[in-house]
């Protein structure tokens, strides 16, 4: 017998909502970020350091550049790059608006490549066919935590002398090839918001083995301005400072820096719970025909910052929305990640038009972002499941009473 779904008036699955994504925070991270408000620095001071040193160790990077959130850690990467008026960047078409609008900011042209429509990453076989003599960059997304395959976008970038900026927003605690994803690309970033592997409230930070890459980040994430004496053009004293680039206020603080490297501790922990938890959906959803649940290509070890699914439309008799709006009601707080950037209102007016990326439109019809957070727990999972299940069984083709 079909179970009569929340939004007609049947008992919801749970009482409560339960949130697509949500921070954990403990006695240790409040304590951590205490003891900096009992100290002498609240920003600027030796915790921000710690953080990029500690962050930078943690992925195999020699340098890390701490700043106050992922889009000012994008932007700071295209600008330690060069890129400038009429330059050319790649990006995917399934990310947040910030991986292109990096590009923007600088006076560049996001050019978007198409997805694989099996990893929803960037299709890295179509990205050679969109260089053009333009093109200064390519951004990958590592989407929901998934590396892009770097040694294919690696060749691309040496052949056509490109600069690599890895948005790894998603992905801190994933791997490439058996290790951390951070030390590949000239420059990988990635995000400290709150539902993202770790937080410090709002932060990003950008990773490189490129020491003059690195300089120039530091320069731009504090106006431009320098007291390093060999950077001066002249000394007039140990107060002495000058403005050598147009930089900006991207600074981070000590206490954000100090909840982060409380949180740090705790990533294999946070990243051992959510693989755990998609282990549980895949298993979950596997024999559910209208159901496709994310494939991970074997290169690729994810810390799953979402979880995402497809739904098989041929199968049902709805569309994405009356699911979402029937999870909503079961207190399931699905979301959707990501709409194509360049069908934001803001692109449209600057010339891209739907049908550009095929494969991302299609995919975005479809997709649905579960529940996924390190402290999700068996019941929750389990609410998750069973709902998921409860309202695809009413609207499967073959159940549906309509």
């Amino acid at each position: 017998m079909i179970e009569k779904l929340a939004i007609n008036g049947g008992k919801p699955v749970r009482d409560t909502y339960l949130a697509y994504g949500k921070q954990y925070i403990d006695d240790d991270d409040i304590k951590a970020v205490v003891d900096v408000l009992k100290g002498d620095y609240l920003t600027t001071g030796p915790k921000v350091k710690e953080f990029e040193d500690t962050v930078a160790n943690y992925v195999g990077a020699k340098y890390a550049v701490a700043v106050s959130n992922g889009t000012a850690a994008l932007h700071t990467a295209c600008l330690a790059a060069g890129i400038g008026e009429g330059d050319e960047v790649i990006v995917p078409p399934i990310t947040f608006a910030a991986s292109s609008n990096c590009i923007l900011y600088c006076g560049g042209k996001p050019v978007f490549v198409d997805i694989n429509p099996d990893t929803y990453n960037i299709d890295v076989e179509k990205i050679e066919g969109a260089i053009t003599v333009r093109t200064k960059a390519i951004i990958p997304v590592d989407f929901a935590g998934q590396s892009v395959d770097m040694d294919l976008i690696c060749k691309i970038a040496d052949k056509y002398n490109l600069t690599i900026i890895e948005d790894a927003a998603h992905a801190l605690g994933s791997e490439y090839k058996g290790e951390k994803i951070g030390s590949i690309a000239d420059m990988t970033e990635f995000s400290f918001h709150p539902v993202k592997p770790i937080t410090t409230g709002e932060g990003g930070v950008i990773v490189t083995n490129n020491e003059e890459l690195y300089k120039k980040m530091l320069l731009f994430r504090s106006h431009g301005i320098t007291r390093d004496s060999k950077l001066l053009t002249h000394n007039e004293g140990p107060w002495y400072y000058e403005q050598l680039h147009l930089g900006y206020n991207y600074r981070i603080t000590d206490i954000q820096c100090s909840l982060g490297l409380s949180q740090i501790n705790k990533i294999d922990e946070f990243v051992k719970n959510r693989r755990e938890i998609v282990n549980r959906y895949n298993e979950a959803f596997k024999d559910i025909e209208e159901i496709i649940t994310p494939r991970e290509d074997e290169f690729s070890n994810s810390g799953w910052h979402i979880y995402v699914i497809k739904l098989n439309l041929d199968k049902l008799t709805c569309t994405r929305k009356e699911i979402f709006e029937a999870l909503q009601v079961e207190n399931i707080g699905v979301n959707v990640h990501y709409l194509p950037v360049y069908l934001h209102p803001y692109y449209e007016k600057l010339g891209y038009k739907r049908g550009l990326c095929p494969e991302a439109e299609k995919l975005y019809e479809r997709m649905l972002t579960l529940p996924l957070f390190p402290k999700m727990t068996d019941k929750d999972v389990e609410d998750v499941i069973r709902a998921v299940k409860k309202v695809v069984d009413y609207y499967s083709m073959e159940n549906c009473p309509l």
